[in-house]
């Protein structure tokens, strides 16, 4: 089991069920599985989903990449390609590395960028400086991988960066949204990777942490075509009320983007694109499948409701509490024992000084609405271990929750208010922590409804 045991009040039968479930979605997500699935090799022939390449044709074979589940990606290509390997740099966040042999392994920050991403991209950049048409470059990318490749343009620093970035994390603004702005401000970002690794041809391996598994957006789309412009960025800029967080640096080299002065990212049609496959090897829906199928398997009725999850995460909590009332109450739209899954990523809107992450809301703002009632359970969990700047990976509330903060002093409406759900629920016996899980496919929530011999 994956998750660090609660505290004895909180192991009834119905949270070791949940957390079971919990851990066969983890399980369905797990990075290196996935790429074993996606690649297959006979002899020299290695297969790529619907394509295969004679690897004889090749001088060179590269692995690059970046993102929170790429050390494990790379473990797995090694396993299957280790005697055709030339050489590989990968980077991943901080304490989510796995040994390697060929693909050496940086570590970086994240959601912050830092000066040790940067260098871990110009190594990615150095060593697909001289790449040609006999090469195959293969590219491992996951969730994370916009922080963890971060490689400003010329005139930008790294402040600027970190400064915007964190700016637009608090703003509530949308992964896509942060991603348009990112794109516009890197080297390597919106295809521009694939420009670099031109003319090679570049397979594209994908664990997606993105609602909808968007290739432009997960990531920010290192070797795939870029549809947003620089327009867009500066509207995101405006429409978060960002600006004043931003450098003159920054301002400056949008506008010159706007004004036509430089080069926008890589289009659809653009030919350094012509030769990349792209192939997502899994994603949220995975997840969430195997967590449907554990617990059916359980005994509960059991609905996936969507993996498109999205919204300000302490409405989410409630309208997850709402749902696991209409369960027990009325046995709509499924009677009890009943579990209902989602899948995708919600936002927070910082207004507060706490400290947490949007599954640790979602899991207070849930508590809030279900507190004092029986037999309901609700779970947010961050599949990749880390829910905002915290050890934490989410939540996982029942009816009393609010009852055993409150005992040990917390106040719950105010851990809501300043945004430090990650105090309150660690009063309350109610985190979730598993470490890195060395994946990441966006978040799975769920709801439990009970029978009594559960409770």
């Amino acid at each position: 089991m994956r998750f660090v045991q609660p505290e004895p009040s909180t192991t009834g039968p119905l949270h070791r069920q949940a957390l079971a479930v919990l851990e066969a979605a983890l399980e369905a997500a797990d990075p290196a599985q996935a790429v074993r699935r996606a690649l297959r090799r006979d002899g020299d022939t290695l297969f790529v989903g619907d394509r295969s390449y004679t690897l004889r044709q090749f001088r060179r074979i590269l692995v690059v990449g970046a993102g929170k589940a790429t050390a494990p990606m790379a473990r797995a290509v090694e396993d299957l390609l280790a005697d055709r390997l030339t050489a590989g740099t990968i980077t991943v966040k901080y304490g989510y590395t796995t040994p390697t042999r060929v693909i050496a392994v940086r570590e970086a920050g994240h959601p912050i960028p830092d000066e040790a991403g940067v260098a871990a991209t110009q190594a990615i950049v150095n060593l697909l400086r001289d790449v040609t048409a006999d090469d195959l470059v293969l590219c491992l990318i996951s969730g994370g991988g916009s922080a963890l490749m971060p490689l400003p343009v010329p005139g930008v620093s790294l402040s600027d960066l970190q400064a915007l970035t964190e700016a637009l994390l608090r703003s509530g603004a949308p992964i896509q949204a942060l991603n348009t702005v990112r794109k516009h401000l890197s080297q390597v970002a919106g295809g521009q990777l694939a420009r670099l690794a031109y003319p090679a041809t570049v397979v594209a391996l994908i664990v997606s942490d993105v609602v909808g598994s968007p290739l432009d957006v997960i990531a920010s789309g290192p070797t795939v075509a870029d549809e947003s412009t620089f327009e867009q960025a500066w509207q995101v800029l405006e429409r978060y009320g960002v600006l004043e967080y931003t450098s003159a640096a920054i301002r400056q080299h949008l506008q010159r983007g706007l004004s036509g002065e430089i080069p926008d990212t890589p289009k659809p049609g653009d030919p350094a694109l012509t030769r990349v496959h792209n192939v997502i090897v899994t994603d949220n829906a995975h997840a969430a499948a195997a967590a449907v199928d554990r617990a059916t398997a359980l005994g509960f009725n059991t609905l996936l409701l969507t993996t498109y999850l999205e919204g300000e995460a302490r409405e989410i909590g409630r309208v997850l509490a709402a749902l696991a009332r209409e369960i027990a109450w009325r046995g709509h739209p499924l009677p009890p024992p009943a579990c209902l899954i989602a899948g995708g990523e919600t936002t927070v809107t910082v207004r507060g000084h706490g400290k947490g992450g949007r599954n640790q809301e979602v899991a207070l703002s849930a508590a809030l609405a279900i507190q004092g009632l029986p037999g309901m359970l609700i779970a947010s969990l961050a599949t990749d271990g880390t829910d905002g700047p915290t050890d934490a990976a989410g939540g996982l509330v029942d009816g009393l929750t609010i009852a055993r903060g409150q005992e040990r002093g917390a106040d719950a409406l105010a851990a809501l208010r300043d945004n430090d759900a990650y105090h309150f629920l660690e009063r309350a016996g109610a985190l979730l922590i598993t470490g890195p899980t060395n994946t990441n496919v966006n978040d799975l929530l769920a709801v439990f409804v009970g029978t009594a011999a559960q409770s």
